[in-house]
């Protein structure tokens, strides 16, 4: 374990109050435009939290980038609200905006009204950047994969305890049966063309691998809200283990909310056994700069990132076997699926086949 701390993998019983707040920011699918302060230690901390952004804090075009994005938000809250900025915190770097978002006082509610708008302002930019781009879907799939694969060979590799990764594209059979099954009939509402499941060694390395791969695959902050599902893990559960969260979960300064208990998957096609880890982030990718050089010159100035809806899912060892019998299993899953399919569009069930009735709604 001392290796993997050099790392910076910690267990649940060396989480911090900006861990514990993080991972439930994932767990349910909160907004972080509702968070009222960070929890970054050091500049080091500050640093992680941009390079997950995929900025490079060491870059001068993305130092001028960043600086951008801040001077668009100080001066949208300027002209629409005529909200006063200190000096200091309007002169100062992004890495230092970050510092005093983790302080307290007037200047800390500042840089995090300052911050929660280039949040917005990246995300739209990225957004505008990757429709203005001569891609394919297929292609931007490609650029995905390649930095996820990245980050978890270097998970694995380094020890870290995963017993299984696998995912990648939805194929266009499941994409059809999906939006057939659903009544909301639209691509874009299709959160998992990506996917990958990652399966950890035991129910207590969930947590730190889930804490771990926001510090170096996907940021909290662009989790999608309302759209994450926790059967997995109770935090009255979790305290009961682990004693010393009680007090992070009652800090004053921690955002997580007091009703925060496990979530039933509301897909109605899951068994009422199945049990998982799941949420959509918006994933950032780094365009590389042969791509960036094709764009239209409109566009030039809307940084290097753009956003990829992504689905994750972890889950332990014991579970996954658990959840590929009986009614939770995959199979039995496609084929509540393809029912649904069958009565909706009044097709005949092939002579022989077995019907199996979707599970009945939870309450």
């Amino acid at each position: 374990m001392s290796d993997l701390r050099s790392i910076g993998f910690r267990t649940v019983d060396e989480f911090t109050l900006g861990d514990l707040d993080t991972i439930w920011n994932i767990l349910r699918g909160d907004s972080a435009i509702d968070w009222r302060r960070l929890h970054l230690a050091d500049r080091y901390d500050a640093e992680e939290f941009l390079r997950v952004q995929e900025f490079h804090p060491e870059d001068p075009l993305d130092a001028a980038r960043l600086d951008a994005i801040k001077r668009e938000a100080i001066d949208y809250l300027r002209r629409n609200y005529e909200y006063p900025i200190p000096g200091p915190i309007a002169s100062g770097s992004v890495e230092s905006l970050l510092g005093v978002a983790s302080g307290r006082g007037h200047r800390q509610v500042c840089a995090c009204v300052i911050l929660k708008v280039m949040h917005i302002i990246h995300h739209l930019q990225g957004r505008e950047l990757l429709f203005s781009l001569p891609l394919s879907d297929a292609q931007v799939f490609q650029y995905v994969e390649a930095k996820i694969f990245r980050v978890m060979g270097e998970m694995l590799s380094s020890g870290l305890p995963i017993v299984q990764f696998k995912g990648g594209r939805k194929t266009r059979d499941s994409l059809y049966t999906k939006l057939l099954s659903k009544s909301e009939t639209i691509a874009a509402q299709i959160y998992d063309k990506l996917r990958f499941r990652i399966v950890t060694r035991g129910p207590e390395d969930v947590l730190p691998v889930l804490n771990y791969l926001s510090r170096r695959l996907f940021p909290f902050n662009y989790v999608i809200p309302n759209e994450s599902k926790n059967t997995l893990v109770n935090p009255r559960d979790l305290i009961e283990k682990h004693p010393h969260l009680a007090a992070l979960f009652d800090h004053p300064d921690s955002h997580i909310r007091k009703d925060a208990v496990a979530q039933l998957v509301d897909n109605r096609f899951s068994a009422p056994s199945y049990r998982v880890i799941h949420f959509v982030v918006d994933l950032p990718v780094r365009l590389p700069r042969e791509v960036l050089d094709r764009a239209p010159e409109t566009v030039r100035s809307l940084g290097p990132v753009v956003f990829v809806l992504t689905e994750f899912q972890i889950v332990d060892q014991v579970t996954d076997s658990q959840n590929d019998t009986g009614a939770a299993s995959h199979h039995e899953y496609k084929e509540r699926q393809r029912e649904a399919v069958r009565e909706r569009l009044r097709l005949a069930r092939p002579r022989g086949s077995r019907y199996t009735r979707p599970p009945p709604p939870r309450r």
